[in-house]
């Protein structure tokens, strides 16, 4: 059994709570310093931010990455779901394929039991408390 994220929507949370925290535009370059990456692979993980509005890129020798929103806005499932696309609660634990309507495998109820408290709690996180944990 897998539960994980993928190194892109962690890095896409990074980078997003480091561009909160210097409250100032950022380079490329410096950012993906920053989160310990390339900016190559940067600036793959920071497209969905841009697209959904919650990180402006300005072009150019003066421009960069700032954050746009306030992190009380967007919660880790957001970020999650904008990197990877939505959240799909029918597949099968099993297999990667929907849970078959004629007949769920033994685990089936309590495993969507457990993934839908799971994405009610990244629902209920905003990444304001994902910055504050980061800091103490």
């Amino acid at each position: 059994m897998r539960l994980e994220i993928t190194r892109r929507a962690d890095l896409a949370t990074r980078a997003l709570l480091e561009l909160a925290a210097l409250e100032r535009r950022s380079k490329s370059a410096e950012l993906a310093e920053r989160v310990g990456t390339t900016p190559g692979f940067l600036a793959q993980a920071m497209t969905p931010l841009v697209n959904r509005g919650w990180v402006r890129s300005e072009p150019g020798p003066t421009g960069g990455y700032a954050a746009a929103i306030d992190l009380d806005e967007v919660s880790v499932l957001d970020v999650i779901e904008a990197v990877e696309g939505p959240t799909d609660t029918g597949r099968c634990v099993l297999e990667d394929r929907p849970c078959a309507r004629d007949g769920h495998c033994a685990l089936h109820q309590p495993w969507s039991k457990a993934r839908g408290q799971l994405l009610a709690e990244l629902s209920r996180t905003p990444l304001s408390k994902v910055a504050k944990q980061r800091r103490t």
